[in-house]
């Protein structure tokens, strides 16, 4: 994976980063100042290392619209929506934001590193189709910017903003060359996400930076992401379940027939059943707990496994750790209490939504 390329600001203005340089972002050294931008201003996050799929040719739209979970017949050009891949299963195999860019051509940003295996996951369900499958990824460098000041922002930047339907976008020319702005849900609310080519990028930043929006990095990220029960893939979503277990209802359809995977999800909307879902749970200390806890309740008088947990972040909202924890069904109540594996903490379901 290459550098990101606002790699120079980020070193300039003293970043934390998790590993070497070039590799994730955590933060710029002020945590509560980048939470609170992300809900009463506007916060900036470094998004360059995503993927993009661009699904081009005569049979395009038919070919997506048969394999994907969303709408894509009714997608005019310069909209878009989230969308999933499933297994025969009805099971998550890959996760993306899809736009319409022309008659004829579809781009797939997808989450970092997943470009090359959606790829090759896509390319097994063409036959005869016109489709042309490509790893634009090395052209796409977004960022995302979310806060309540946000859209103020960018207009101060960009002179307008974009009509403000979500997954819509338009294409407007700066002093930076092209840019496509993306009204996007992002962290719980509504966002936008600026996307140029990677020597645009750094300039783009730079500005927005200068203009009122706070730079922040993943620590105060997953703070407002897991505060918004909002799933990562690789993290909290993988090809093990289902879309509603995840909390991914906005990304599939259930009106528009048949895709891989639908019978599933259909049966799961009329008649439920599902096993676990997605929780927030509040932690009675300020550690960390690693993914893979295990949730522990005492039932009829016996202990047992009901969930686990797979990301953990401090929530500034709630004053203590929370976590995205997977739980079994008939134990996810607002105040149902678990033991974490075998120690003497404790972890809490939270009423939602978490964050007012």
């Amino acid at each position: 994976m290459m550098d990101s390329p606002l790699l120079p600001y980020h070193e300039r203005a003293g970043a934390r980063m998790l590993g070497t340089a070039g590799s994730t972002l955590l933060t710029y050294g002020d945590v509560p100042g980048e939470y609170r931008a992300g809900l009463d201003d506007a916060i900036l996050l470094d998004c360059t290392d995503r993927g993009m799929v661009h699904v081009s040719g005569a049979d395009a739209l038919e070919f997506l619209h048969r394999i994907t979970s969303c709408e894509v017949h009714a997608m005019g050009v310069g909209q878009g929506n989230a969308g999933l891949l499933l297994d025969s299963k009805g099971k998550v195999q890959h996760m993306f934001d899809l736009a319409r860019s022309t008659e004829d051509r579809f781009e797939l940003s997808t989450p970092p590193g997943q470009a090359t295996e959606l790829i090759a996951a896509l390319d097994t369900y063409i036959f005869t189709e016109d489709v042309k499958l490509s790893d634009e990824s090395q052209s796409h460098a977004p960022i995302d910017m979310v806060g309540s000041h946000a859209g103020s922002v960018l207009g101060s930047v960009m002179g307008e903003v974009p009509e403000a339907l979500l997954h819509h976008f338009d294409t407007v020319e700066s002093d930076w060359g092209p840019l496509r702005i993306t009204n996007l849900p992002i962290l719980g609310a509504v966002g936008w996400r600026l996307d140029g080519r990677p020597e645009q990028m750094l300039g783009v930043w730079e500005t927005l930076a200068s203009s009122g929006a706070v730079p922040g990095g993943l620590v105060a990220r997953d703070s407002l992401r897991l505060e918004a029960i909002e799933p990562l893939w690789g993290v909290d979503v993988d090809s093990t379940v289902y879309p509603q277990e995840a909390r991914l209802e906005a990304a599939f359809s259930l009106t528009k027939g048949c895709y891989i995977g639908q019978e599933v999800v259909a049966k799961i909307d009329t008649y439920g059943g599902l096993n676990k879902r997605l929780m927030a749970l509040r932690v009675d200390h300020d550690d960390p707990v690693v993914a893979g806890t295990r949730l522990w309740r005492e039932v009829d008088g016996e202990w047992r496994d009901l969930g686990v947990s797979t990301s953990w972040a401090y929530s500034f909202a709630l004053d203590c750790g929370l976590l995205l924890a997977y739980v079994k069904r008939n134990h996810q109540d607002a105040g149902t209490v678990f033991r974490l594996d075998d120690g003497p903490a404790t972890a809490t379901i939270v009423p939602e939504p978490v964050r007012d």
